[in-house]
Order: structure tokens, then sequence, then C-alpha cells
């Protein structure tokens, strides 16, 4: 198995997420399983990067989601296109407060807050190749079930991907 990009089994609290993305992740989560996924946050992607909310249904879909809090933060971040070659549908979800239109327009936006979201505008499918989706299937189920584990017994186990 790939080692390249590490998975924790209980991600630890990053302290770099304001609170506002903190509720966004949140909300956006509320949405994503009531559309039917499964959701895990903090999820290493097979290129190094990391996703801030990988979701994945019955019929193994799987969508991206990137948290913006700010204007700032979606000027400062460079690398959200690296995270369609790893979904099928790219998202972005931020607060009522930011427009629309600083967005690019080949994602899907999803407005939110802390007790749930909306989705604002589908994002453009773009399906992932049969060796992809198995990886990304792969690594959300073993990251799953490790941070799983890991709660319940956490002496128990000995780190993996870590």
């Amino acid at each position: 198995m790939d080692n390249t990009a590490r998975i924790a089994l209980v991600p630890p609290p990053d302290r770099r997420q304001s609170e506002t993305a903190l509720a966004i992740a949140r909300g956006t989560a509320r949405l994503l399983r009531s559309l039917g996924f499964s959701c895990i946050s903090e999820l290493p992607l097979p290129s190094g990067r990391r996703a801030d909310l990988v979701a994945l249904n019955e019929r193994g879909e799987i969508w991206i989601v990137e948290i913006k809090s700010s204007v700032e933060d979606l000027r400062a971040d460079q690398k959200w296109h690296e995270y369609r070659a790893h979904c099928d549908r790219l998202f972005f979800a931020f607060t009522q407060d930011l427009p629309c239109e600083i967005f690019p327009e080949d994602t899907g936006l999803i407005i939110a807050d802390a007790y749930g979201a909306h989705l604002h505008c589908e994002a453009p499918e773009h399906k992932l190749a049969a060796a992809t989706r198995k990886q990304m299937t792969v690594r959300f189920g073993m990251a799953a079930a490790l941070r799983i584990n890991r709660l319940v017994d956490p002496q128990g186990h000995v780190d993996f991907w870590e």
C-alpha cells in the first residue's frame, strides 16, 4: 500500500482552522449526510495534499469540499486545482458573508453555517478513473475504520500510516 500520504487515526485538533471554518465544516457535513453521503474530514490524498471534507455515497461517488472562511483564505489557496484529480465533483463551502462570484465557475458552491448548509449550485461532474476511485474508496474506508478503532481502543493500536 502506498504510504506517501499519511492518514491520521484521529485527526489532531487543527489549530490553523478558525471557528468559522469549523462551523462551515460541521454544517456542510450535515448537508452531505442528508444527501446520502458519509464524510470524513482532513483526509490525506494520494498526492500528499489534505482535503477538508471527502464524501462517499453508496454509488461510489466521491465529492471533495474545500472550506473557505474568508476572501483572504480563498486568495491564499493555490492548491485546490489538485483536488479535482481525486473526486467526481469539487465544491467550495463558505458562509453567506462571502460573495459567490469570487469562487471558480467550474466548482460547486455550498453556503453553510454551524447548523446546516444549502447546495447553492451543483459542481460539474468529472468521473474518476476506476483505479483512482478504488484508491480513494480504500483510503476513505481505511481512515474511517482506523479512526473508529482508535476511539474504541486508544492504547491498543500501532500507529498506521503515521
